[in-house]
């Protein structure tokens, strides 16, 4: 399609505004979940259950941060938001139902 044409680079342009307040959310965001790492790697000795779940929960973190989409049609920022809030309501649902019962 002749660069005239095509509406990507006017989407692209129009959407710039939306685009950097999306960016700076992210931003944000990934200030307040810096720190993964490190605590996934001082349960790297560790195979009881919790040791796990915070492995598991540490892993979708990371990759939610890595996650971007294309911009203009997606916006990393609100993809990153709904995965950490996925990410917080399930760990919210494991603290309420307490440790695991041992066999």
């Amino acid at each position: 399609m002749p660069h005239q044409l095509c509406h990507f680079p006017y989407l692209q342009e129009a959407a710039k505004p939306i685009y950097e307040a999306d960016r700076h959310a992210k931003k944000e965001l990934k200030k307040r979940v810096r720190g993964v790492r490190p605590i996934a790697r001082r349960l790297e000795g560790r195979s009881d259950p919790e040791a796990a779940v915070v492995r598991g929960s540490c892993a979708a973190v990371r990759s939610a941060l890595t996650d971007d989409g294309r911009p203009p049609l997606e916006a990393a920022g609100l993809k990153l938001y709904d995965r950490l809030s996925a990410i917080t309501t399930s760990l919210e649902q494991v603290e309420k139902r307490g440790p695991c019962p041992r066999n």
